[in-house]
């Protein structure tokens, strides 16, 4: 069988520098060159990439984005103000201290959880808490297409013609029995006599902060059903403040004005603590 000699004394010319080297000390490199072992270059990483998968095209159970319904806010303590000073003919005007609440005019609104009542400078009460919440309930049944309903005129309270809006807003809470869910209806209206509320557009929506909601949907209601009512923006209340740098003037959002149904003669304020201002449309 053929051998081939060891080359203890045989020289090898390197392909890189072309010098000549023991045959002995000579190595071969990744790419088929012959190289003293002083000259030998690895294999740059880069030239071997680990292989990769395709980037991810989407994420794994994903929620898309999404504009959330709108929620109540906190009101400061004695968040209500009224005062004659603030009147217009046949109106009186009702402060809100809602600072920051990003609320815009024309946008519709809702009391709840008002604990006192607004008191004169004697004392005197001028708005019931359950005058400013407009909460009451439907005298007769209704179905999904009436366009005329009636209230009840919250016994041992006031009548609604001296408390609810001539126009605006209603919201009738509605429970599933089945899923629990809250199905309510809101409800607009153009006019009212009485506990007579006309001109109902149903299953619609009321604007809040610069927004309208999705619609709701019309239904039938039974009699003593809840019914809760709306004030519009009507105009804001904000303070110039004084700055050092440019602009020299900021803004600064104190709350709302919104319009009761009866005259105010004096100054009153009131609501208690924890009262809340948000939308008449609940979420479903």
């Amino acid at each position: 069988m053929t051998s081939f000699a060891q080359g203890k004394h045989a020289l090898a010319i390197s392909d890189r520098s072309g010098l000549a080297f023991p045959y002995n000390e000579m190595v071969r490199e990744w790419n088929g060159a012959l190289v003293h072992n002083s000259e030998y270059e690895p294999k740059q990483p880069q030239l071997q990439p680990k292989p990769t998968n395709a980037d991810p095209q989407a994420l794994q159970r994903a929620r898309p984005a999404r504009t959330e319904f709108a929620t109540e806010d906190f009101l400061p303590n004695n968040p209500f103000q009224l005062s004659s000073t603030l009147l217009v003919p046949t109106q009186t005007a009702l402060s809100v201290n809602a600072a920051n609440s990003g609320l815009v005019n024309e946008d519709h609104v809702r009391f709840r959880n008002v604990k006192t009542p607004l008191l004169t400078d004697d004392g005197t009460v001028y708005y019931k808490a359950i005058e400013l919440e407009l909460a009451t309930t439907l005298t007769n049944a209704i179905n999904a297409t009436d366009t005329t309903i009636t209230l009840d005129d919250m016994p041992n309270v006031v009548t609604l013609g001296s408390t609810w809006p001539a126009s605006g807003f209603m919201m009738i809470e509605k429970v599933n029995a089945v899923t629990g869910l809250f199905e309510n209806e809101t409800i607009e209206y153009t006019g009212r006599t009485g506990e007579n509320f006309t001109g109902c557009t149903r299953g619609t929506s009321a604007p809040y902060r610069g927004a309208t909601p999705q619609r709701t949907t019309a239904g039938t209601h039974p009699i003593g059903a809840k019914v809760f009512g709306a004030y519009k923006v009507d105009s804001l209340n904000t303070t110039q403040i004084l700055g050092t740098g440019q602009p020299q003037y900021t803004t600064q959002f104190d709350g709302v004005n919104v319009t009761l149904a009866s005259n105010a003669t004096s100054t009153e304020i009131g609501g208690g603590l924890l009262c809340t201002i948000g939308p008449i449309n609940d979420r479903a």
